[in-house]
Order: structure tokens, then sequence, then C-alpha cells
């Protein structure tokens, strides 16, 4: 069973997420605050969190933050709908989607099962040898879920696993912020495109990617990005 880890302190927020996703047939567990989460992250191991950014003792981005440090467990923050800069915060942390409240619980159930399914994009149909993208100083692996660069090993979300994989496999090829958005988010997600800016930027201070280097995520300006094989 799946397991979804629901952190408000707003009683009637986790009652009502707890309903819908066991209507679904998830596991739920609740926490009550930022310093409970981060102990039930431990103990419970969840699939899925939804983390809500204004809680006592420790707010939702620096929970993220926290749980980025040990964990790529995907991450949807619920924030206020006039707070761009909250959610812009949370994306440069490391959560996965966010949702602006009041929201409606089918859609918070919904966007779950979406990026659990964008997680398990490895699956077992893929053969082995089409899970290795491999570049000179570049290593991604989607069987273990891992990419090396320049030799050190990232800690890279989910989403930005899954944003690298796929400028890597099509490398050359420009894309849109609208046609990520569209092929990463899915197109039931109805973020911005500063969302795809915001991970870019992530991915590009996770790899260092140093001078010289025979590869590259570009910046096609007025179009979107591509990875770019150098030499």
């Amino acid at each position: 069973m799946i397991k979804v880890l629901i952190v408000d302190d707003e009683p009637q927020i986790r009652d009502i997420l707890r309903l819908y996703f066991e209507k679904e047939e998830f596991q739920v567990f609740e926490a009550v605050d930022g310093a409970q989460a981060l102990l039930s992250l431990q103990s419970i191991a969840p699939n899925l969190i939804v983390l809500d950014i204004m809680m006592p003792v420790l707010d939702g981005v620096e929970v993220c933050k926290q749980v980025r440090k040990i964990s790529t467990v995907p991450i949807i923050m619920l924030t206020a709908k006039s707070e761009d800069d909250d959610r812009i915060m949370g994306l440069e942390m490391g959560a996965d989607d966010y949702i602006g409240k009041p929201f409606n619980p089918k859609e918070v159930v919904a966007r779950a099962r979406a990026i659990l399914r964008r997680v398990s994009f490895a699956d077992e149909k893929m053969p082995n040898n089409d899970k290795v993208l491999e570049f000179r100083e570049l290593k991604i692996d989607l069987q273990e879920y891992q990419v090396i660069a320049f030799g050190k090993q990232l800690a890279l979300t989910a989403k930005e696993m899954e944003l690298l994989w796929f400028l890597a496999k099509h490398a050359g090829r420009v894309y849109s912020r609208e046609q990520l958005l569209e092929s990463i988010w899915g197109y039931s997600y109805y973020g911005d495109t500063r969302t795809v800016d915001t991970h870019i930027k992530r991915l590009r201070s996770k790899l260092d990617i140093q001078e010289g280097s025979d590869w590259d995520i570009k910046t096609v300006w007025g179009v979107g990005y591509k990875f770019e094989v150098l030499k």
C-alpha cells in the first residue's frame, strides 16, 4: 500500500485529505508540525509527502530542505495562492509540485498519483541497457536512480532526475518550457513556466558543470532549453 504523510497544523485540512487519500486506498499518516514530520520520515518511510508551508516549530520550506538532505521522496507543497515567493522557495528547496489553497482534494490526490507514476517511470519493462545514459564525466543511471557528474554522486529530486534524463535522452533537441511542463509534470499540471526555470537552475547548480565540459544544459533564448553535447 502506498504511504502518504500529510503535514499540516490545521486538523480540518488533514481530515479532508485523509478522507480522500484513504478513499483511493492510500495508507495515511499525519504530522502536525515540521519537527514531527521529520521524525515521521524516519519511522514511516512514506512514498509521498503533502507538506504545508505555514506551520509552527519548523515551516514547510525548512522541512523540505531537511528532507532533501536524506531523501528523494516526492513532496507536494500546499501554499497560499498569493504567496508566489513561498512557492518559488519551495521549489528551490526541492519540492516536486505545489498546490495553492484553497484546493480541491480530488486534485491533490490526482497530482499525487501523477507524481508517483512519474517516479516509477524507470519500470521493469525498460531493458537495463536503456536505463543508463553516459557522457564524458556524466552518468545518469535509472536502474540505480543515481547521477554521477565529474566524479561526484548527486542528490537529485525525482523531478530533477526526470528533467535531466528527458533532456539528455533527447540531446540536441530544444524544448519550450511549456513542452517540458507537459512532458515532466503532465498535462494536468497547473503550474507556470517559472517551475521549469527553477528546476533547471537547481540542476545546473548541482551538476556544477565544469568549464570545457563536453556537455551542457543550454538556454535557447526565447524558446527554452536543450541538453547539448559539445564535442
